[in-house]
Order: structure tokens, then sequence, then C-alpha cells
């Protein structure tokens, strides 16, 4: 990945930590990891958990359910969001052994259980959690993820962090000798959550139009993934990062690293990550009480403690600079677990946005394959 030795050593000190839920770099799929959790009791069952989402920040939930399920060992295998899609859709009639399915990229994940691959659960609905994380009784999702915009202290004053969209656009033309060359985003072609964050932007009219004409003309940096964007920031190689997960935002900055997180203040785009039991999970009791886990008052505070920091109930970051984001927030754009996510990965609307998003940044034309 380049420009990966520069911030080599603040990268690592965050993943030590377990603090940063990184979206990892792409690998091939003969490289694919997995890490055994051992039981802390008597051990009389394996959960095979294949998921999309680092271990560093999956690591405090898996330990914190043993705690309550000593009985059970976990075999976590990580992927990029596109192995998994394409592992899970060729084995979705028998599952292949897997028992729990999570990931970032929602979309992909819907299309799978609209596609028949996941069983109806019979959870209750979570007064904690809002409707639209979940689909089905089979899609649930578990995190509150804002998408927020990140500066570099050193590398911009105060008084240019701007808080709304219409305030970037207007310091990216008032001080292009400064900023040109030094704001980053996610590359639309290549990152599943990119590409899912731009869809929701678009829906806020003209101004996604002059966010990209804006990004364009300052020579944006595009990277695939989180990992690379808050390095650069980290290291002062970028100044500005748009768009970013704001939990893997936060993160860094607690771990260190020169940052300044904003929420937004014009809207929010928030995106929840997955899971579902396949049809043909062996282990589907276990599987269940896992993603029950996931969505209980128990597991959301374990969460918010260890890895993804935002919550649902709305309370404050001190991280992050901006309103509280309550599910009923005014400025709150969820990306809702619907069959609304089938449509926005249609082929022709698909191809549309990232032709617009193309000319207006100056991207290059071929579309490389998908990638976290």
């Amino acid at each position: 990945m380049p420009g990966r030795g520069l911030a080599a050593g603040f990268r690592g000190r965050v993943l030590r930590l377990g603090l940063l839920c990184a979206l990892l770099a792409p690998r091939a799929a003969s490289a694919l990891e997995t890490h055994r959790f051992p039981a802390p009791g008597a051990e009389a069952l394996t959960l095979a958990v294949h998921a999309a989402t680092d271990l560093s920040a999956m690591r405090p939930l898996i330990e914190d359910f043993q705690a309550m399920r000593p009985d059970v060992a976990v075999a976590y295998t990580e992927y990029v969001t596109a192995e998994l899609f394409e592992r899970m859709r060729a084995s979705c009639a028998g599952a292949g052994g897997v028992d729990l399915v999570l990931s970032s990229s929602v979309d992909q994940l819907l299309k799978l259980v609209n596609d028949g691959c996941a069983r109806k659960l019979g959870l209750p609905a979570s007064g904690a959690l809002p409707r639209w994380t979940r689909w089905r009784d089979e899609l649930f999702g578990f995190t509150f993820e804002p998408a927020v915009i990140v500066y570099n202290r050193d590398a911009v004053p105060p008084e240019d962090r701007r808080r709304t969209r219409a305030g970037l656009i207007d310091l990216l033309r008032a001080r292009p000798e400064l900023y040109a060359g030094r704001i980053g985003t996610y590359d639309v072609t290549s990152s599943g959550i990119g590409y899912l964050f731009s869809a929701y932007d678009a829906r806020g009219g003209a101004v996604f139009g002059r966010v990209m004409e804006a990004l364009g003309r300052a020579r944006v940096t595009l990277s695939c993934c989180t990992t690379e964007l808050l390095d650069a920031l980290a290291s002062g190689r970028l100044a500005i990062g748009y768009n970013l997960l704001g939990s893997y935002a936060v993160a860094a900055q607690r771990a260190g690293a020169p940052l300044q997180v904003v929420i937004p203040r014009d809207y929010t785009v928030v995106l929840s990550r997955a899971v579902f039991v396949p049809k043909g999970a062996p282990q589907a009791e276990a599987a269940r009480a896992f993603v029950a886990y996931l969505l209980s008052e128990r597991g959301q505070a374990r969460a918010r403690a260890g890895s993804f920091v935002f919550g649902f109930d709305g309370a404050d970051v001190p991280e992050a600079d901006g309103p509280a984001l309550a599910p009923a927030s005014a400025i709150l754009r969820p990306i809702e677990i619907s069959p609304e996510l089938l449509a926005i990965q249609d082929r022709a609307k698909r191809a549309r946005l990232i032709g617009e998003w193309r000319s207006a940044v100056g991207a290059p034309s071929p579309d490389p394959p998908q990638r976290p």
C-alpha cells in the first residue's frame, strides 16, 4: 500500500491497542487469515465467523460474548468486502460451514439475504436500536458510524476547520495554494464504503456536485482504505479527510494522532455494519446468541467502550466536534438496511454515479475490482 512506511509506527500502535477498526488493504483470497479464540471453559462447539471487519475491532466483543458463553470457541476469518461477498454468494445454499457473516458493505449483505442466504432468527425488536438497522428478522445492523470531516490540527489552523460542506468548498476555493493536493477521500471505484457514502451524499442535490468539483480542483488524493487515509492525515501528508468513518478517526485520535474530528452540521451520513446467520449454519443456536449479544445493551456498551465509539443513544463523544447524533436527529441520514440498497447497487445507477464522480475529480476511467 502506498505511503505505508511514513506512518507505520502510528498504525502499529493503533492496532496493538485494538482501537482502530481498519479497512484492510486488499489481499489475495489464498492469504485469508483465521484467528482462533479458544473457549474459556469446557469447549462444546466452535463458532465460524466470516467477516470484513478488522479483528482488533471485534476482539473485545468476541471475548465478552465468550465470558457469557464459556463453552464457545470462535474461529474468526478476515476478508475484504468483495472476497466475502463472492465467498458467500458461491456457497449460499449450504453456507460452507459458516455460522456468521459480518461486513461494513451492508448493500452486499442485503443482496445475499435477498437471495435467500439467511435464516430468520426470531429476535425481538430492540428499543435501543432504530428500525432502519434491521431487515426481515434476518439482517441486523449493530454499529453507529457517522461519516465525518477530519483535520490535521498541525496543518489546518482553527479558523480553517470548516463544519459544513459549503464551508469546506469555500475553504478549498479561497486557499488553493495551501490545501491543493492535501485533501483525501475514498475512491468510490475501489471502496465499497466510499461508494455508499457518495450515493447518500448525492441526495444532497447540488451540494454533492459542488463538493466533487471542489475536490477535483484541489487535486484530491484517493484511497480504497481508511487506514491509508488516516495514516496520511496523522503524518501530515494530508491536511483534510472527507467522508471518513468517524469511529476510526476518533480511535486514531485517542491513540495519539493530531486530528480533529468534525461531525458535519449540514447533514451526517451514518452507516451500521451488519451481520446475518446463513441458512445452513452448523452452529445456528450459538450464532443467534452472538447476534442477540451484539444488539443487547451489554453488547452495545462494550462496542462503544472498545471499538466503535459512537452509539445509538446519541451520547456525546468528547473527541468529536459536533452535535449529538441521536437516532431522531434532523441532520441524520442513515444508510437504511432495506431494499433501497439494492436500488443503489443497480448497474445503471452505479455507472452513472461513478461516471459523474470520475468526471468531477479527474479519476481514471478503468473500474478496478471493488475493495473495502
